[in-house]
């Protein structure tokens, strides 16, 4: 009998970012709960991180996960935007690490070949299987659909070498 471990996964961004939890005991997937962090974008830009951070503060000390997988921020063409996801995600990173979870990161890409099975996954797709492989999930948000997709991708990869290599710290 495999034992039951409960996984956090967590989309980041800085307007929403999406976390969902999940328990994973052996091939069997189990929904917990998913939500969406927000923050208000009438704030500063530490301002709206604090309400990121003590929001996914929240989530892991309400759910106690015993891993957590973060998805890898996209280069676009706005400079700008991108750094602002990038410290969305030191965010979103920092919080299961101070908490003493290993953390684990993956490729937009391979979230969606692992959930859909195409890594070009549409967002429509995704909430799709989301639903096939939980039947009982739900979701406010894309973001949240997304986090346990990534939740779902680090059950499926967690056992991997390469999902060592990445908890370990994927530069």
């Amino acid at each position: 009998m495999t034992h039951a471990i409960r996984l956090l996964g967590i989309d980041p961004g800085l307007r929403r970012t999406g976390w969902g939890m999940i328990v994973t005991a052996g091939n069997r997937l189990s929904f917990i709960a998913s939500g969406t962090v927000t923050s208000d974008n009438r704030k500063s830009l530490a301002e709206r991180l604090v309400e990121l951070h003590d929001g996914l503060r929240e989530v892991v000390s309400r759910h106690d996960p015993m891993e957590a997988a973060v998805e890898h921020t996209f280069v676009n063409k706005d400079a700008g935007a991108t750094l602002k996801l990038g410290q969305a995600r030191g965010i979103a990173l920092l919080v299961p690490s101070l908490a003493g979870l290993p953390v684990a990161e993956y490729a937009p890409n391979l979230v969606k070949k692992t959930v859909v099975g195409t890594g070009h996954a549409e967002k429509e797709q995704i909430r799709a299987m989301v639903k096939i492989l939980m039947p009982k999930a739900t979701f406010n948000s894309d973001d949240a659909a997304d986090a346990l997709a990534i939740a779902i991708c680090h059950a499926q990869h967690r056992g991997s070498a390469s999902a060592r290599l990445a908890a370990q710290g994927a530069a």
